[in-house]
């Protein structure tokens, strides 16, 4: 007497393209009129989100969010988040304009650069202020809009911008920016335990090198030493953060929270 082998289980189709989709999502991205934070707002854009764009300069702010608005929906709401009022004031414009928030990018940040014995408390201070409190502060306010939006498949989503210098000693002088991010990363970590159970994933991107106003100085004169760096020889471009981007926020990316994913070629491993 034979028995017959259990059938294998099945799962219904996937329909690849609503898998990695953010169509009809809602998404801010602060700092998002340059660098890093312009490459994930318009692969937001063209990938059929609702965008606003943030920054401390007005003009700037809108001519990008002008740009832009060629390719889909995106919005400038200027301001600075470094400051409790620039905050209350972002906050309460998205409030007033939107139901809920599906995707927080937590882009906008600064750096300093200066030898060791002269490293102003000033620096330090600023650097900290922008890149980590602000970071936690505007989430902190943005937890209602992010809750209606969040369900269980489908969580809203916060992705905070770190760095490879938040995981490896940076060669140069970048001492509260390093500090910074490597704080970017353990609160991206506590956050997503905190916020799982309220449908919320939080999740960290830790760039490599790529062009900005940021690294202008780095890849005028180090461009050469970098590339040598990086096992895949070359320097990150938009598509490499807009697909990452778009990863985490669509529903491909629904079950990743806590994580600190680096984006730099391999060069924090090699």
């Amino acid at each position: 007497m034979t028995t017959a082998e259990p059938a294998a289980h099945t799962y219904p189709p996937l329909n690849v393209a609503d898998l990695f989709s953010v169509r009809g999502k809602v998404a801010l991205v602060t700092g998002g009129s340059s660098g890093i934070g312009l490459m994930i707002a318009q692969g937001y854009v063209e990938a059929g989100a609702r965008v606003y764009i943030s920054s401390r300069k007005k003009d700037v702010c809108d001519a990008v969010a002008a740009d832009l608005s060629r390719s889909g929906a995106c919005i400038a709401i200027p301001a600075d988040v470094a400051t409790t009022e620039g905050r209350a004031a972002l906050v309460d414009e998205i409030g007033r304009r939107e139901k809920g928030l599906d995707i927080l990018v937590n882009n906008a940040g600064a750096a300093w650069g200066a030898p060791l014995g002269q490293y102003p408390e000033s620096g330090f201070r600023k650097v900290m202020t922008l890149n980590a409190e602000a970071v936690f502060f505007l989430t902190q306010s943005l937890l209602p809009m992010l809750e209606a939006a969040g369900k269980a498949e489908d969580p809203a989503r916060v992705i905070n911008i770190g760095s490879i210098d938040g995981i490896r000693a940076p060669e140069l002088d970048h001492y509260a920016y390093s500090a910074s991010k490597a704080a970017v990363h353990q609160m991206t970590r506590v956050l997503a335990v905190k916020l799982g159970g309220r449908h919320i994933t939080v999740n960290a991107i830790a760039p490599g090198p790529f062009e900005s106003r940021m690294t202008r100085w780095v890849l005028e004169h180090a461009r050469d030493a970098l590339v040598g760096h990086c096992p895949l020889g070359r320097i990150g471009t938009p598509p490499d953060m807009a697909g990452i981007a778009i990863f985490l926020a669509s529903r491909a990316g629904a079950y990743l929270t806590g994580t600190v994913i680096p984006v730099d070629g391999g060069i924090s491993i090699a």
